[in-house]
């Protein structure tokens, strides 16, 4: 499973890279601090799988980078393989900062 760190990812966005965020954080999470990108609760991730692109690199993220491995794992059995999973999640993108 490819892995991005905070900082790489921070760097990639100010490069203006072609990437693809997806929060599978739940609501009150994203209302709290969220870096953009598409919005799919882990929970509701296998239904609305056509939102998730199949090219370019995909970032997933969640709170600590847990529950975004476990998306990846459920996508990747799905035929993705153009998924990045942030390194800490949400917790290492604060602590950079």
């Amino acid at each position: 499973m490819q892995q991005v760190s905070a900082e790489e990812l921070q760097s990639w966005i100010k490069a203006n890279r072609d990437i693809t965020l997806i929060d599978i954080r739940e609501d009150w999470e994203r209302n709290d601090y969220n870096i953009g990108g598409i919005h799919i609760p882990l929970g509701e991730l296998m239904n609305r799988i056509s939102e998730i692109p199949k090219e370019g690199d995909v970032i997933l993220y969640c709170e600590k980078g847990i529950r975004s491995v476990l998306a990846i794992q459920r996508l990747e059995a799905a035929g993705y393989d153009n998924l990045i999973n942030l390194s800490g999640g949400m917790k290492a993108w604060k602590a950079t900062l």
